[in-house]
């Protein structure tokens, strides 16, 4: 049976309940991965949720900042949280899928909100990036992903908001970004690298050629995003080895950028089976 994975960072989950409804009822996904969802897990918004046909649901959330959230209308047998830097952030959630729920073996399915990094790229100045760039590090060298995405007798999807838009055709123009937080030439190695530490495929090119420009995040400072479209592809789905030939379908649901409060960012779905 095909399963839909959708990621979406919703920048605040109980102020865009309504566009998360709305996505749902047109994507149908089987599983839907949300991250900044800035809400404590005794104050997510539950049984909205459920109404929508997700009775599994996994949280990591945290007062006001970051936050992971994933929804399945199937059911899991685990649910593990990553904690990276020692700072306690809620940025990971994964959930396993039994393979009568999945696609015939066990699916583990990683949720990231990987830090933005802030607006200096030197970690010397800036706190931030420099924790950008240890996260990726630690990722790169964790464990269980590694074990996840390298297991033949399973399958592993890692999603969610990777804050790093790798190739020259996911922002605009890259030589005017290559100074600029997201697509600079440290956060690209680094990516690339970790990608590269799983095996992981990039399924979302199997589908747009990586000559062609494709965008999931669009800046709430531009005034009207479809006059210059300046977007940026933040948002990404990787698949173990095991998995990405039977990605059969992809939607990214640009119309979300339009609707009423909406997230800066757009869903992704991607189908496998």
């Amino acid at each position: 049976m095909p399963l839909t994975i959708c990621t979406w960072n919703i920048n605040s989950v109980r102020i865009r309940l309504d566009i998360v409804r709305a996505a749902v009822e047109q994507l149908r996904p089987d599983v839907l991965c949300l991250q900044e969802t800035k809400c404590q897990d005794d104050k997510f918004p539950l049984n909205a949720i459920r109404d929508m046909g997700f009775p599994h649901i996994a949280l990591n959330g945290q007062k006001g900042w970051h936050g992971v959230a994933t929804f399945s209308r199937r059911p899991f047998v685990k649910v593990e949280k990553g904690d990276f830097c020692g700072k306690g952030d809620a940025r990971h959630i994964a959930v396993t899928l039994a393979p009568e729920a999945a696609l015939g073996k066990p699916l583990t399915v990683h949720n990231f909100y990987v830090p933005a990094g802030g607006d200096i790229p030197d970690p010397e100045l800036n706190p931030k990036f420099a924790h950008k760039l240890a996260f990726l590090d630690e990722l790169t060298a964790w464990a269980p992903l590694l074990r996840d995405a390298g297991d033949a007798d399973s399958h592993a999807v890692l999603v969610g908001d990777l804050n790093i838009a790798p190739l020259e055709t996911d922002v605009w123009n890259h030589k005017q970004l290559l100074s600029v937080v997201s697509h600079t030439p440290i956060e690209v190695d680094k990516l690339t690298t970790l990608q590269a530490a799983g095996a992981w495929v990039d399924v979302m090119r199997n589908f747009v050629p990586p000559q062609e420009k494709l965008f999931t995040w669009w800046s709430y400072r531009s005034p009207d995003h479809t006059v210059n479209d300046r977007g940026r592809r933040l948002d990404h789905v990787w698949a173990s080895r095991t998995l990405a030939p039977s990605a059969g379908a992809m939607t990214v649901l640009k119309d979300a950028r339009s609707w009423e409060k909406p997230s800066d960012h757009v869903p992704v779905a991607l189908t496998f089976g």
